[in-house]
This record gives structure tokens, sequence and C-alpha cells, in this order.
């Protein structure tokens, strides 16, 4: 964990967005895998981490605004779990570490809220996105759990955010520390990109080194020679020459923070001309963004500058036509690029994202849009200093899009359907870096990967 200052500083600036009444952070429960006993690595509630630090089941975090006192409530290791774990330290020392000073059991809680209920303050929750964690909140405050959501509190989330989207030092060298395993799993992927090797195979070999290097994946691994399916996590595939394999994938450091980078690259080492012209495209695109990256500017305007250079670049392969402005206003360049540009990166990797993705990537100045592909793109609103995003466009030819649009009509003035039918069989390909906002622009974060079809090909034939 970091420094206890770090979270006494965090919750008394939470403490001024909160007009009122008590906030609940609860923690995250062990989750079984196939039984009780059996569970899957344990991962704390992000909110919960970033305020009161422990990373530790069965833990309540509580912040009474009226009173300006904090509290952890949980219950201490008892001799079973001591067998089984070894010496523990008690609840008491665990909450010194991270600056509060008083603890009780997890009766004592209910006492605490049935007290609160009795002082009518308000309550003020986040959306819970684990059942067990609503069942808790349901019996906590004596009530079903289909009405627990009418606790959840956009004065809290709100504040929540505007906290966590600036990232402090500390959490920005954290991201640098997954970005440097990410470097490993990536580099490594390249090298094993040889016809004849399963998918699994690569899959698995990269998910250790995640867990080598102190966390586990960030996300479920996307790997994948049907790059054309965004997320992709079948990987029994065989790899073949002709095809490209999208790799996209980041893991975590052991305070929880992500990376995630997505590269793609073409099984056994050599682009073909048709690969080389259109990953060219992509690139451009990615390296654009990086330039136009700055505090004030709408990622929104980012996303749809990436959307013209992709568009200009497939209208000078014949796959697009007419005016590029018109088409990408239109929303035609989304057969091809039909998710956003980015989201927010920190300690999830789609940072914030259980607290409403409108509420982290939009506010009252932007909304977010209903148009097809655009309505993907997770953060539109402006870039602040400080702010950790991701860059990752992409060109997929997905046949069952195309077949329906083709059949649709749809967009055919911007469109060439008979030449797109050339590429029917290409794939996807996705190019990911992830930057920090600065003064007046932006940095890459982590160790540079290979992208350039130079570096990569160079790479992968070492």
């Amino acid at each position: 964990m970091f420094n206890r200052d770090v979270y006494i500083n965090r919750r008394n600036a939470l403490k001024k967005s909160v007009s009122s009444g008590i906030v609940i952070l609860p923690g995250n429960l062990e989750t079984p895998y196939n039984y009780p006993a059996n569970t899957y690595h344990f991962k704390q509630d992000s909110n919960f981490l970033y305020f009161f630090g422990l990373n530790i089941p069965g833990l309540f975090g509580i912040i009474d605004i009226d009173t300006d006192t904090e509290y952890i409530f949980g219950n201490d290791f008892d001799l079973d779990d001591i067998i089984w774990m070894g010496p523990q330290p008690a609840l008491t020392e665990l909450a010194l570490k991270v600056g509060v000073k008083i603890t009780g059991s997890l009766k004592v809680l209910n006492e605490f809220l049935g007290n609160s209920k009795d002082k009518n303050q308000k309550i003020h929750i986040v959306p819970p996105y684990r059942g067990e964690t609503k069942i808790q909140l349901a019996d906590l405050f004596n009530i079903k759990h289909t009405e627990v959501n009418r606790y959840i509190s956009t004065e809290l989330i709100k504040g929540i955010v505007e906290l966590r989207s600036i990232k402090e030092a500390i959490e920005i060298a954290e991201i640098e520390k997954a970005l440097e395993t990410a470097y490993l799993m990536h580099t490594t992927a390249m090298k094993m990109a040889k016809p004849g090797t399963v998918e699994q195979e690569i899959a698995g070999i990269i998910e250790g080194i995640a867990i080598s290097g102190g966390g586990p994946v960030s996300f479920p691994v996307i790997l994948s020679i049907n790059g054309e399916t965004l997320h992709n996590h079948n990987h029994s595939n065989i790899l073949q020459s002709g095809r490209l394999m999208v790799t996209d994938a980041g893991c975590e450091t052991s305070m929880g923070y992500c990376s995630d980078i997505t590269r793609t690259v073409p099984v056994g080492g050599k682009f073909s001309q048709m690969q080389k012209e259109i990953y060219e495209i992509a690139l451009n695109a990615n390296m654009e963004t990086i330039k136009h990256c700055k505090p004030g500017i709408l990622y929104k305007d980012i996303h749809l500058m990436s959307a013209k250079v992709i568009a200009n670049g497939l209208k000078d392969l014949g796959l697009m036509k007419g005016d590029i402005d018109s088409a990408v206003e239109a929303g035609a360049h989304a057969l091809f690029f039909p998710h956003g540009l980015g989201h927010m990166l920190g300690l999830d990797v789609h940072d914030m994202e259980g607290l409403g993705e409108n509420f982290v990537g939009y506010d009252a100045e932007i909304k977010r849009s209903e148009q097809f592909g655009l309505a993907f793109l997770r953060l539109g609103r402006k870039l602040q200093k400080n702010f950790v995003v991701t860059d990752e466009p992409g060109i997929y030819f997905i046949p069952t899009l195309i077949d329906q649009w083709k059949k649709e009509n749809k967009h055919s003035n911007f469109i060439n359907y008979d030449k797109i039918e050339q590429y029917r069989d290409f794939g996807g390909i996705r190019i990911e870096d992830d930057l920090l906002i600065t003064d007046n622009g932006c940095k890459v974060l982590g160790r540079a990967i290979p992208k350039t079809v130079n570096e990569i090909e160079q790479i992968m034939n070492i």
C-alpha cells in the first residue's frame, strides 16, 4: 500500500464533494471458483482500495461526513484462518496503516448503521456490481435487495470520478510498472507468432508473465487470428501464414494498477503488401492521436480525427469514396472502425466503469452519441492534465456487418462494397498505447513496444 497520508488526503478530498450523511464503500468478498474453499484470485473493490488501501476481503470503509469521522469495519482473523494462512495482523493495526483510528466488527457495523438511520442520516453508496455485495448491503439496510439501488448517490459518484480521474505521481509510477510487464508479454507473443503454434500456447505464456510480474492480467487475454472479433477470447486456432494475430493484453501490479496494450503482427514475421497498407493506416491514426492529445481538447474530437485518418487512408485504397468529412459525420467509417478510440486507465482497465460510463467519460458539456460506432466511445469529455487514457484505433473487416450494410445499401455513396470483397477474409488490426496527458501534450507511457512495420518484422525474425 501507499503511505498512510495518501489515503488520508484522498478521503479528506472526498469529504468536500459530499454535502452530508455517511459514505459506505464495501470491500469485496472472496469469490468461490467451484466450491467455497476454492476461490478465484482475490480482487479488491477499486474504490475501497483507492480510499482505504487494504487488499483484504470482507471489509467496509465508512466516512461520516457529518462528524468528520472514518471507520473500517470487518472481522478479525480467527484461529482457523491463522492455521491456514499464518499469523495475521489485527484489524486495528491494519487500519492505522491507512490512517483510520476507529474499527469494529461487522456486528458493530450493523449497530452503527442502525444509529445512523435513527438520526436520519443520508446514506451514499456507489452502484454494486457483484451480487454478494448487493445482498450484504440489503442485509445491513434491512431492505430487499431490489431496493438497494435507491441509495446510489450521484453526488458520491461525481466526487469519486473527479478524484480518480487525475492520477497522482505514485499512480503513474505503478502504471509504468504494469507497462514494463506488458512489454515482456507483447514482445514474447510476437516472437511466438509462428505458423503451427496454437493460440492458447501464446495466451497461456503471456498470462504467466503477468502473474510473474506481480499481478494477474488486467482482463482476460484477447488473442486471435480472427481479430475482426473485437474481444476474441477463443484461443483454439492454429496460427497460419498469411494471417494477422491481434493481441490485446495487460496486467496489474501488486497495487492493482493496470496496463492495456494491443499489437497486431503477421504470423511468420512478414507483412504482405495488403496487410502493410491497412496496418500503416491504423498506425497513422494511432500516431496522430498522440500528436494531438492535450488538456482542454474533447477526446470525442480526437476520436473523430482518428476516424478521418482511417477513412482517408481507406479512400486511397479504393475502399471508401466521396467527401471524407461527410462520410465520418454520417458514420460510414464505422463499418471498418466500429468502436471508440479509448478509455480511462488506472485501478480498473476501464477505469471507474463500474460507476457508470457516462459519469466517467461524459459530463454536462458533452453527451454520448447514439450513432453506431460513436456510441461505443467510452471517453468523450475534455482531457485534463494527468488523465491516463488509451489510444487504440483499429480497422476490421467483419463479414456479417459487411453483408448487412451491403444488403441495406447503407452509406453506398461512401463505401465501395465491390472492393471490400477482396478484403473479406482479412481479419482485423488494432494498435493500442497508454497515454499520460501532460501540461501541453501527452506522453506514451512505458518502454516502447515495437509497432512500426520494420520494428515488428525485426523482433519477429531475431
